[in-house]
């Protein structure tokens, strides 16, 4: 019985969320019974242009670290943030989310070239917890009932949080830095007088993606705890 519920529960995770999360997990147990090791999976720019090793543009994204809090930490977040962006500003439109997540892995590599970072996974989740921020504006947050803030300054206490953990901001500030580059090119530039849309989803991810059919039984996850855990985040109050 508890399986099933299990089951079902996972089955109702939205597709992009449910697949990148398991594969953060899947890399990390795979990491921890030693069947590869994190020297497989990181970033190295030499190793993959000129040693044709590919698959390290996606694993680098995929490990947080051996299991402990930071991973933990890590995988709260990105599976929270993940899924409140996919069921809600992109809820009917995986095409536009699967773009983001390829637009943002893009320049994230392409920054990783010059600031030496081997792992990028944590500076991908500070990504979806910044364009979500910034598209809900006026959500009240509460960090471990000791700040009271506005959603768009979550992204910057999470790296006051990482500093106070002695971990580099480097790969918060890269985080911020693509989520804003994102947000404005998608939500701020388009709106402006003579603006235009840069970012524009191929014909392709729309024709794997995007399916007309909504599911009748679709149930979205509440936020009335954007954090998801009652130690870290207090209720939403919506202006």
């Amino acid at each position: 019985m508890a399986y099933q519920s299990l089951r079902l529960e996972y089955l109702q995770i939205p597709p992009v969320s449910r697949a990148y999360t398991t594969a953060c997990v899947l890399t990390t147990a795979a990491v921890q019974l030693e069947l590869i090791t994190p020297f497989q999976l990181y970033f190295n720019p030499e190793l993959i242009f000129k040693h044709f090793q590919i698959w390290r543009l996606i694993t680098n994204f995929l490990f947080f670290g051996p299991v402990g809090f930071n991973f933990l930490f890590n995988m709260i977040f990105l599976y929270r943030y993940c899924r409140m962006l996919e069921e809600g500003s992109f809820r009917g439109r995986t095409a536009d989310f699967v773009f983001m997540f390829l637009f943002g892995g893009f320049l994230m590599t392409l920054f990783g070239l010059f600031v030496s970072l081997v792992f990028l996974g944590q500076a991908f989740t500070i990504m979806l917890v910044y364009v979500w921020s910034r598209r809900n504006p006026y959500v009240r947050m509460n960090f471990f009932g000791l700040l009271n803030f506005q959603a768009p300054f979550l992204p910057w206490v999470l790296m006051g949080f990482s500093l106070l953990l002695g971990n580099s901001i480097i790969v918060d500030l890269l985080g911020i830095a693509v989520g804003h580059i994102y947000f404005f090119l998608e939500d701020i530039f388009p709106n402006q007088p003579g603006g235009i849309r840069i970012l524009k989803t191929p014909s392709i991810l729309r024709t794997i993606f995007d399916t007309p059919d909504e599911d009748p039984n679709y149930n979205p996850l509440p936020e009335e705890r954007p954090g998801g855990f009652a130690w870290g985040w207090d209720k939403t109050d919506h202006d």
